[in-house]
């Protein structure tokens, strides 16, 4: 019997093993990969506090783990089939099951964490990490006087090329239709800026590059025309997914399955906290995954008492 379960092994979930280890709490962590979340998709993080001039996410990452560690929490590399919500026993129960075994806890804290949908073309899943990114806050500031390529057509790719063109010498925005789906203001101050320019019409078959992007091959959706253009980086952001699947919808979600929680992090169903990018939100960082995550134990604590 458990006091807490914490689902995901990301910079939330460590964060909330740690302090429901700091409560004194029996508390187990389950990851289905690897230990770190989406973090790893980058090498490098450089706005997280403490750290000028940046830190390595594997180092961040071991530093995480060493912590929980001191506390001797529990990391099991197992996948969660199913949370059994609210066992009719003496108290309200969880059961946790996984590919491996089933656990019973007192409470649950979900930081699954959540996922950039792929764009799909060749070459893309070779070169991430390597050009390749999913995130212009974490990843911009290596592509300084560089050219990239950002795929979208939505706000959150006009925000990113935006922000992009703070460090990027040229920012080429590839989309599929021939109108932007990103607010009017955004798209005006895209067009304004000039280091912005524009390929609609088209979409990205082909990541190319060895050891690195180097170009990624376009294809006119309407002429069936292709070409080649040089960058040394590729933003996509077509989407994210929440890895929220597990939960089969028992609590409440937006359309998109991210889960609905209140200021201290309780979702519909009592005893059950969520935190990180599988919570709805506005900002996805990892400095406010880790805040979410102490929120959390601190809610949990709070329940169990």
């Amino acid at each position: 019997m458990y006091d807490v379960i914490i689902i995901g092994a990301g910079p939330a979930g460590l964060t909330a093993a740690l302090y429901a280890g700091r409560y004194r709490l029996n508390a187990l962590v389950l990851e289905q990969l690897s230990v770190g979340g989406q973090i790893i998709l980058s090498s490098t993080i450089e706005n997280f506090p403490g750290f000028p001039g940046g830190i390595s996410t594997e180092e961040l990452i071991e530093r995480f783990k060493k912590q929980t560690e001191e506390l001797q929490i529990k990391v099991a590399i197992e996948e969660v089939k199913e949370v059994v919500f609210a066992l009719k026993l003496k108290n309200s129960l969880y059961n946790i099951n996984t590919n491996c075994a089933s656990y019973q806890t007192r409470s649950v804290i979900i930081a699954s964490g959540a996922q950039p949908k792929r764009l799909g073309a060749q070459g893309e899943e070779k070169l991430i990490g390597r050009g390749v990114s999913y995130c212009a806050t974490c990843d911009g500031p290596l592509f300084k006087n560089k050219e990239v390529v950002v795929i979208g057509g939505g706000d959150k790719a006009i925000e990113e090329a935006l922000f992009l063109t703070s460090y990027a010498s040229l920012v080429y925005v590839i989309h599929r239709r021939d109108t932007l789906r990103a607010s009017k203001i955004l798209e005006e101050k895209a067009r304004a800026n000039e280091k912005i320019r524009f390929v609609l019409d088209s979409v990205v078959e082909k990541v190319k590059g060895s050891d690195k992007v180097e170009a990624v091959k376009i294809k006119n959706v309407k002429t069936g025309s292709t070409s080649l253009l040089n960058c040394q980086g590729v933003f996509i952001f077509v989407g994210v997914l929440p890895n929220t699947d597990f939960l089969k919808r028992k609590l409440e979600m937006d359309e998109n399955g991210f889960i609905i929680t209140d200021q201290e992090l309780q979702t519909s169903q009592k005893g059950v906290f969520a935190c990180g990018d599988c919570r709805k939100k506005s900002l996805y960082q990892v400095i406010n995954a880790c805040g979410e995550g102490a929120v959390a134990a601190a809610s949990v604590q709070r329940y169990l008492i």
